[in-house]
């Protein structure tokens, strides 16, 4: 018995590294995915929200154009990553137009920390995240 001590602290220390590192950098990863979705999502919501309010089609694209580039600021999304796809139900309507509906999904990949560029891992360490949002324009929308 007397061979054995002092060993619970080396042995707490030795486990408590190899279990808190990997536990550490999932609470990371998962924190960098959280923002990205809250971004993309946020950026889908306001620009359905945004084109469905708008004059007419060129007014419509600019706003969503706006509404985009403001989400990947506030979040510090890529730009190079994000892929917006503006869609009107029914098909064949014009964005706006009044009681068609607007469906925006927004798509972003999240870098993982620490994976670093080199060989190309970045892109197989990066892990992609989509939100969609659907806004219905007013029936009785005149274009202003």
């Amino acid at each position: 018995m007397s061979g054995e001590t002092g060993s619970a602290a080396l042995e707490f220390i030795g486990l408590g590294v190899i279990l808190l590192v990997p536990v550490v950098y999932l609470v990371l990863a998962l924190g960098a995915i959280q923002s990205q979705m809250l971004g993309v999502e946020s950026a889908a919501r306001h620009t359905a929200r945004t084109m469905s309010a708008a004059m007419d089609g060129a007014d419509a694209s600019a706003r969503a154009d706006a509404a985009v580039q403001s989400a990947i600021e506030e979040y510090g999304m890529d730009p190079a990553t994000v892929d917006v796809d503006i869609q009107c139900a029914p098909l064949g309507a014009e964005c706006p137009s009044a009681g068609a509906t607007v469906v925006v999904t927004v798509t972003a990949k999240v870098a993982l920390p620490f994976v670093p560029p080199v060989f190309g891992l970045d892109r197989v360490g990066s892990m992609p995240v989509q939100a969609s949002s659907a806004y219905k324009v007013s029936r009785t929308w005149t274009g202003g």
